[in-house]
């Protein structure tokens, strides 16, 4: 009986130690991923290969290794034994810079006195033994503790301590409660590292880290650890994050769900179904493939069917819910420009199979000229087709008043083709409802449909006329957002500022606009595609610029057109000296930024212009668009600058007279 349950619980202690080595790895590549970028996710990162080093070594030797690869093994675990305690002192030091507390240099030494001291200790265990001398016991290796073994504990004891500690004071300095909460959690699972790594095993004596009560003890600790990896990187995942809390615990939730908790469940079946003799009259091992894919899918399964009640149970407040479940709709229903593209070439396909004929098109309305859209068929219509009638085609489609009758087929003939005007359901009077028009290769010189053939077309006008509607709604959605989007200062990061007490006085720093190069260069290009007129332009944050301020009396104290002056300075200053070239390659920046944001010329034209695919033009556009951004930074800090010398002239000639006196 003794045997039996020693055996379980080594195939136990088997199962969790391999689940914690896939925790902290999975934890470890998340932060890897992620923020690695922020001094506590690169310094949490290290205590997670720390633990992640430890106890791959158990799961190696649980493989039943020879005894000289065992004892290497047991020796190359102090490569994170030892450098545990020095990382969570580094973490805790991450933890107080982040709340406004700083090293002056005095911890920044102890830390690298510390990690020198854990990789001496690595050192005198892998090569020598005087920190630790095995033990040979049959099949299995123990280790028990030599001369230096007591230095090591006072190390491992008053580095977690002062670690500890500066967390504590962390804490203190939290001025919000979400913080607060955030950094006891902090506290708590710090333990979870000093746990897990230090070599209880040593100080048992050899042998005796087999026994039931040894074997128990550690599975119990094996459970906590696991829980407090857990639990610590719920907290550490918020640090360095630049998106809303929200998304942060969502992110965390599905990565756990679909990532550590697949790998540990595909373990748990592997463990327990491999030594099996039979099972459902097969082998273990052949049965073991078909139960690791089972549960994997049935586990994905009810992640796809749970998730949505898990995400609104625990993170999103009941006044959020309904904010949440429109903006879902909104993503939901909308579609790119492709896919209205694609469904009314589809729309065009079903008429001309129909009808019988081989070319349709659908055009639209801009400022009340036509514009090609869609097309299908041999006799591609173009815009030299419209330009030579559009005024016959203007006259064409605006009936009188009383005369529309938006359910009713309403064909034209015009040219080779027949015109069926298509109408928005939005309330638009300034075309009359008119958004656009289908045509349609005219198969004879009368108009000559049937009664089915007019039921259908009438439906596929619909159709089309619906497609072309939200073509339009959603082009002025893009517009307000991407002109909006910019505008919205507040990240995780920001939020991060204001969170925790200041210690030192704070270095003078550039404005809060100019800290975020990326946010600059999105604000930037929302103004650039609104440079006529829309949100990213009248609503833009670079409206606070004291360059923007200064051209005010310029632009009769208007910001928009103070603005507007502004970024056609710094366009301006991106054209090169001599003659303008279209197909000179010094001239490509500025002749983008002057086609496709003050001349407004679409994407395709410029290409063709510019002898560019559209891919490329798209790149070499972000690189103006930053060229743009670059400029207005540096003219920006100049006119900063420049105002700080002329105070400090101006402070000098009132100070100096006094002096004199």
């Amino acid at each position: 009986m003794d045997e039996l349950l020693n055996t379980l619980l080594a195939l136990i202690n088997e199962t969790l130690t391999a689940a914690i080595v896939i925790i902290a790895v999975s934890l470890l590549l998340y932060n890897l991923t992620r923020n690695l970028k922020d001094r506590v996710a690169r310094s949490s990162s290290v205590v997670l290969a720390c633990v992640t080093i430890a106890y791959v070594g158990d799961v190696f030797i649980s493989l039943e290794p020879s005894l000289p690869v065992y004892e290497a093994v047991l020796r190359l675990q102090w490569l994170g034994i030892a450098l545990v305690p020095a990382a969570m002192f580094h973490l805790s030091d991450a933890l107080l810079a982040t709340t406004g507390l700083p090293s002056r240099g005095r911890r920044r030494r102890i830390i690298r006195i510390l990690y020198a001291t854990g990789v001496t200790f690595f050192i005198a265990a892998a090569l020598t033994d005087i920190l630790i001398d095995p033990v040979y016991l049959g099949q299995v290796v123990s280790l028990r503790p030599t001369l230096l073994f007591p230095i090591y504990f006072i190390y491992f004891v008053m580095s977690t301590g002062i670690a500890l500690v500066n967390v504590q004071r962390a804490r203190q300095r939290c001025l919000t409660r979400d913080t607060r909460r955030r950094m006891r959690y902090l506290q708590i699972a710090m333990f979870t590292p000093a746990l897990g790594t230090f070599p209880f095993a040593v100080l048992l004596g050899p042998g005796t880290e087999l026994s039931i009560n040894a074997l128990l003890l550690v599975n119990i600790s094996n459970v906590v650890v696991i829980l407090m990896l857990l639990f610590l990187a719920y907290p550490l995942s918020f640090f360095g994050s630049n998106v809303p809390d929200r998304v942060v615990k969502t992110e965390l939730l599905r990565f756990v769900l679909r990532g550590p908790a697949t790998a540990l469940l595909a373990l748990v079946v592997i463990i327990f179904t491999a030594p099996a003799t039979r099972v459902l009259g097969l082998t273990g091992r052949a049965f073991m493939p078909f139960a690791v894919v089972t549960v994997v899918l049935l586990w994905q399964w009810i992640i796809s069917l749970g998730l949505p009640w898990l995400e609104k149970r625990l993170i999103y407040p009941d006044e959020d819910d309904d904010q949440l479940n429109k903006l879902q709709n909104l993503s939901e229903q909308l579609l790119t420009r492709n896919d209205l593209l694609q469904l009314l070439e589809a729309i065009l396909a079903s008429a001309c199979d129909y009808l019988r004929v081989n070319t349709a098109f659908v055009a639209s309305f801009t400022d009340m000229r036509p514009e090609l859209i869609a097309s299908v068929g041999h006799l591609l219509p173009n815009d030299s087709l419209f330009d030579d009638d559009k005024d016959r085609l203007r006259q064409l489609m605006q009936p009188e008043a009383g005369a529309l009758a938006q359910d009713e087929l309403q064909i034209y003939h015009w040219q080779n083709y027949w015109l069926v005007p298509l109408y928005s359901k939005r309330n638009n009077t300034a075309t009359n409802g008119l958004i656009g028009f289908i045509g349609i290769q005219a198969r004879s010189p009368e108009i000559d449909l049937s009664a089915d053939e007019h039921v259908t077309f009438l439906r596929l006008v619909w159709r089309a006329a619906q497609a072309l509607d939200d073509l339009a709604l959603q082009t002025e959605i893009y517009a307000a957002l991407e002109g909006l989007l910019p505008q919205i200062h507040l990240t995780r990061t920001r939020a991060a500022e204001v969170e925790y007490r200041t210690a030192y006085p704070a270095a003078s720093t550039p404005k809060d606009l100019m800290v975020d190069r990326n946010q600059f260069i999105e604000q930037v290009r929302a103004a650039l595609r609104h440079y006529w007129g829309g949100p990213g332009l009248t609503h833009s944050g670079l409206l606070e610029l004291s360059i923007v301020r200064r051209a005010l009396a310029e632009n009769d104290d208007n910001p928009v057109r103070a603005l507007r002056t502004i970024l056609t300075q710094a366009i301006e200053q991106q054209r090169p000296e001599g003659e303008r070239k279209l197909l000179s390659p010094e001239w490509t920046i500025y002749n983008i930024l002057d086609l496709r944001f003050i001349e407004k010329h679409k994407v395709r034209d410029v290409a063709a212009r510019l002898a560019l695919s559209e891919p490329d033009l798209y790149r070499k556009q972000r690189v103006a668009i930053e060229a743009v951004a670059d400029t207005l930074i540096s003219m920006e800090s100049e006119t900063v600058n420049g105002d700080r010398h002329l105070t400090s002239e101006i402070q000098n000639s009132i100070i100096s007279p006094v002096r004199e006196s």
